[in-house]
């Protein structure tokens, strides 16, 4: 599937995240519709019928899961491709229980999310190759650090509102920051 004149709808509720989204796929060819809300896509998913969609995990309060049965009730063609800052397990088993054809962490690169969304990865050699996984489980400061990046997401990099959702103080977040876990 080529990605020369494909409807493509996006949904992300972060205004810059969703015009760079636009004007990316848009210069490979995609023919994109944007939502910045649930409500909005299922109005453009009435209208008109896509070829796929790049949807947010979380737009607002709602959730980019409820987007997939009507996008599959008017198109089970369509490649649907979940794209989140806010990846876990549970997330992706349902995404792909929900028909979801992929699941990619923020931040995937333009050419990342053409083959996706044209499903050429599906077709490629790479497709069988299994990712390694880990003996170990990951280490507590890993899975802090991985909580405090999605609180800070959730409040678009504010720190200041990211320490007082986590309950610190502000400069003890700044320097848990600096501190990366090793293995990332």
């Amino acid at each position: 599937m080529s990605s020369s004149r494909l409807r493509l709808l996006i949904v992300d509720d972060e205004t810059g995240t969703r015009n760079m989204l636009e004007r990316a796929m848009s210069r490979r060819g995609f023919d994109t519709r944007v939502a910045e809300s649930v409500d909005e896509a299922l109005g453009l998913i009435a209208r008109e019928r896509f070829d796929c969609a790049l949807l947010d995990l979380k737009i607002h309060h709602d959730s980019g899961l409820e987007l997939i049965a009507p996008l599959r009730a008017e198109n089970p063609r369509a490649r649907i491709i979940l794209l989140t800052g806010y990846s876990s397990i549970p997330t992706a088993v349902a995404a792909i229980k929900l028909g979801a054809d992929d699941y990619l962490c923020k931040p995937a690169g333009g050419e990342q999310l053409v083959a996706a969304l044209t499903g050429e990865q599906a077709n490629s050699s790479d497709a069988t190759e299994l990712p390694e996984i880990s003996s170990a489980p990951p280490s507590v400061n890993r899975l802090a650090w991985e909580h405090i990046q999605r609180v800070l997401a959730e409040n678009d990099g504010n720190i200041s509102a990211t320490a007082r959702a986590l309950g610190m103080h502000r400069r003890t977040l700044q320097r848990k920051l600096q501190k990366r876990p090793k293995g990332q």
